[in-house]
């Protein structure tokens, strides 16, 4: 298994249980046709963080200045993703450059011993020396207790997802 496949597999296994990942994914869709073109992008930027034990990756992007222009269109099979991508692209910041992290996963049975702290610490240091701001959207009140810990706050109303679970946009300013 190469590394992109590994990260896609532990990424798929982190969130098999979370409501968005189940409202963002048909049941017969696999998860590796919407984590797979995240980890490759992150991997050809650079950014995408795996744990050396590999039970735990980091998907990070970097975000120019300006909005992202026109995306390819979503057939309607992802009603869900398509609706997905615009509430949250029209919250996504714009003015500065910064960090995206664009997913967080850890095993389930390696949840609670550190992994995703390490792996936030690790890109958020490098981030702050960079004088990178980073933004992201929690999904869960837990995830979103993580990334208070590591500096994050609210920005702005959480996005309700229709039918769907709610999501928190969260920005962290560098830290000197």
């Amino acid at each position: 298994m190469t590394s992109t496949e590994t990260v896609v597999w532990v990424l798929a296994a982190a969130f098999a249980d979370d409501p968005l990942a189940r409202w963002l994914l048909p049941a017969d869709l696999a998860a590796e046709i919407v984590f797979g073109p995240l980890v490759e992008a992150s991997a050809a930027a650079g950014e995408l963080a795996v744990a050396p034990d590999r039970t735990a990756a980091a998907v990070w992007l970097p975000r120019p200045t300006e909005p992202v222009g026109e995306r390819q269109p979503i057939p309607d099979a992802f009603a869900h993703l398509r609706t997905f991508m615009e509430l949250t692209e029209a919250r996504h910041p714009t003015g500065t450059a910064h960090l995206y992290l664009v997913l967080l996963g850890v095993l389930p049975e390696a949840q609670g011993r550190g992994l995703g702290g390490a792996l936030l610490r690790e890109r958020l240091d490098r981030a702050d020396a960079e004088g990178l701001p980073a933004y992201l959207e929690a999904t869960s009140q837990r995830s979103r207790a993580l990334y208070e810990r590591h500096g994050f706050r609210d920005t702005g109303d959480p996005v309700h997802l229709p039918d769907g679970p709610t999501l928190w946009p969260m920005w962290r300013p560098v830290h000197p």
